[in-house]
């Protein structure tokens, strides 16, 4: 029974006589879980990647300490595995970790908004970004120079909550539209890109980098990732 489970949307690569992906999938599926699979080898922990929600059983997820997600639309979570997932993160007994297209997914399930942290709300351009090391003493951030350039997508949220502890941001050259970010926000020209959540018990970590598979052999976003992965599983805190 894995510890650590990494739950995505279908493989693009697809052999022949199944059917397609679905819209929207991201071809960086298999480096990511490769990479997840490492942080949790690293660890000691055992590990799976689940392709589409369907595929967890609640047996696995009863048990696994932390879900690493990388889904994206209408993800078909039954009640039941929702319901085993809000009452573990809630208790502390499974960790969650979001990866970029994470926050663009299971519309229908309230619950998980709050447990991710924001909602996608577009992407209005790709390139080169300069990132701002908002907290430079959390595990994920701690290794990176301020500004860090990478290239990613650029993701704008809505309804952020007020408990995120941001950890990256991009300073942007015009205010965002309204909702992209939480009403108690300092700057409305700084958009988060990673946050961390301690919510009694609960530990959530999101980034919203990871679009592109060269991300992947980037020694400086690997160790974003771990270190993320490793400060729910750790219970750590970011002060």
């Amino acid at each position: 029974m894995p510890d650590l489970l990494f739950i995505s949307d279908v493989s693009p690569y697809r052999t022949a006589g199944q059917p397609p992906a679905p819209a929207g999938t991201h071809e960086s599926i298999g480096v990511a879980a490769n990479a997840v699979a490492a942080i949790a080898e690293s660890r000691g922990l055992g590990f799976r990647h689940s392709e589409g929600a369907a595929a967890a059983s609640i047996s696995e997820l009863e048990r696994a300490r932390m879900l690493v997600l990388f889904t994206i639309g209408e993800t078909p979570w039954t009640a039941q595995q929702r319901l085993v997932i809000e009452e573990r993160t809630a208790s502390g007994a499974l960790g969650l970790a979001g990866l970029h297209s994470a926050t663009d997914s299971a519309y229908g399930w309230p619950a998980f908004g709050q447990l991710i942290g924001a909602r996608f709300d577009g992407h209005p351009v790709t390139g080169e970004m300069s990132i701002t090391v908002v907290d430079p003493g959390h595990p994920a951030t701690a290794h990176l120079s301020s500004p860090w350039l990478f290239k990613e997508e650029l993701y704008i949220f809505r309804g952020l909550v007020p408990d995120a502890h941001v950890l990256l941001a991009v300073e942007l050259g015009s205010r965002p539209p309204a909702g992209a970010i939480a009403d108690d926000w300092p700057d409305p020209y700084v958009l988060p890109l990673a946050w961390c959540i301690m919510r009694g018990p609960t530990r959530t970590f999101y980034t919203a980098l990871g679009h592109f598979s060269a991300a992947y052999e980037d020694p400086g976003f690997l160790r974003h990732l771990s270190g993320g992965i490793e400060w729910v599983l750790d219970s750590g805190k970011a002060e």
